[in-house]
């Protein structure tokens, strides 16, 4: 059996709850205990009396082998950045390798800047389950539902039954959970996107899909089936507590309502938004109304990080300049974005530090400069820290990130792949 202790100055619990001077006990997969003393057989302990100890941070939308095309097509509109440059680009250069190698770089630098779980939607998804076993961080997955070729499907009247099998190889695995994944509804037939989700239905796993994310979206959508993306949905019965929403940027008031009632997960992703000039989702009144708000980043093209601390940090402030208001979504409503909602949105147990569940745990230096002194560790959670400050990273049980070097990764080699890769699509 594996024990080992985690020590804090500050930890976190969950986002409404500190404790000063404590251990988080850890034994195999679990949290076993928290403490204000170290347990005399426990002689490995991880953190230290400077440091926060929080949950392990969960980011629920991500396209991790996009990591690949970070910064290939910058500055430019989402429709004309997706078709002209990234759909192109994606038909040309993406394969299995492609998929494992961008994974592999993905899951390191999630990692190393505190994401413990991640949900990811992609082609060739496998190569993403397999590179995220081999780093050893939590990853829900999902093979892309598309009406139209794919570059691991080019008969996309085979799409269903291509995710079934997907679904079959990952459907028992402890680390990687397979989720069903249909783009959107502008690329999906309202035949295929009810096939997706009774698909979802039958295997009883989160239904994710990328939803309003622009009002070019919406235009379309209306155009082509006289609802917006979101009545459509909900016509078809795909709105449901299983469903994990990405963007939800042009949303109504009923909408939001509409929603809030079916239980619906939402993935903001701000700054991806922000970049592709794409919108600012109505956060806030989506938590007024009762809607399940995470965090996610999205992919490195269009981002172009995976740190997940900075991303909150946007989306904390980003609300308070569109509502006028400072008070608007406080630190501790943005921890829980990327703690206990993201797990929600997953339906794990995970998001918070209590005796019982899984033992995900991320370590903040508090020796670092800029996070000194600390008169409120959440506030530096979300205010002051970056991906850059994570000193320690737990899940599992299995320690993944140790003063700042990843157990799991040969970086050496890692880096020289990538850049190999990056060389070959310069070539074009």
């Amino acid at each position: 059996m594996s024990r080992f202790a985690v020590q804090g100055g500050h930890v976190i619990t969950h986002a409404r709850s500190v404790l000063k001077d404590h251990y988080v006990i850890v034994e195999d997969s679990t949290i076993s205990a928290i403490t204000a003393d170290l347990p005399p057989d426990i002689t490995s302990v991880l953190g230290g009396p400077q440091d926060i100890v929080m949950p392990g941070l969960i980011n629920t939308h991500t396209h991790a082998p996009m990591t690949l095309f970070r910064g290939m097509a910058d500055d430019l509109p989402l429709m004309t950045w997706l078709q002209d440059y990234i759909f192109p680009a994606e038909a040309k250069h993406v394969n299995r390798d492609f998929v494992y190698v961008g994974s592999l770089l993905a899951a390191w630098e999630m990692t190393r800047s505190g994401t413990t779980a991640f949900c990811d939607g992609y082609f060739y998804e496998d190569e993403v389950g397999r590179a995220a076993k081999e780093v050893g961080i939590r990853a829900w997955i999902g093979e892309g539902i598309l009406q139209f070729p794919t570059p691991s499907l080019k008969d996309p009247k085979r799409t269903i039954d291509h995710n079934r099998s997907f679904i079959e190889r990952w459907k028992d695995d402890r680390l990687v959970r397979p989720t069903v994944f249909p783009h959107a509804a502008y690329t999906c037939t309202p035949a295929i996107l009810s096939a997706a989700y009774a698909l979802a239905e039958e295997y009883d796993l989160a239904f994710q899909i990328h939803l309003s994310e622009t009002a070019s979206e919406v235009e379309q959508v209306r155009r082509d089936h006289s609802m917006s993306p979101v009545e459509l949905l909900d016509s078809l019965g795909c709105l449901s507590e299983r469903t994990l929403a990405a963007h939800c940027v042009v949303l109504s008031e009923a909408e939001i309502d509409l929603l809030a009632k079916r239980k619906v997960s939402v993935s903001h992703n701000a700054e991806s938004n922000m970049k592709l000039a794409s919108g600012i989702a109505p956060v806030p009144r989506m938590i007024e109304a009762g809607v399940n708000v995470s965090v996610g980043t999205d992919g490195c093209a269009s981002n172009n990080n995976l740190d997940i601390i900075s991303e909150i940090s946007t989306v904390a402030k980003l609300h308070k300049i569109t509502c006028m208001d400072p008070t608007v979504l406080d630190e501790c409503t943005a921890l829980a974005m990327v703690t206990r909602n993201g797990a929600r949105a997953l339906g794990f147990a995970g998001g918070v530090l209590e005796p019982g569940r899984p033992a995900d745990i991320t370590v903040l230096d508090g020796k670092a400069p800029n996070m000194v002194p600390v008169h409120n560790p959440v506030s530096h959670v979300i205010y002051a820290a970056t991906g850059g400050n994570v000193k320690d990273v737990v899940i599992d049980g299995k320690v993944v990130v140790k003063d700042y070097r990843s157990l799991t990764v040969d970086e050496d080699a890692l880096i020289r792949e990538c850049r190999s890769i990056q060389q070959h699509i310069s070539r074009g």
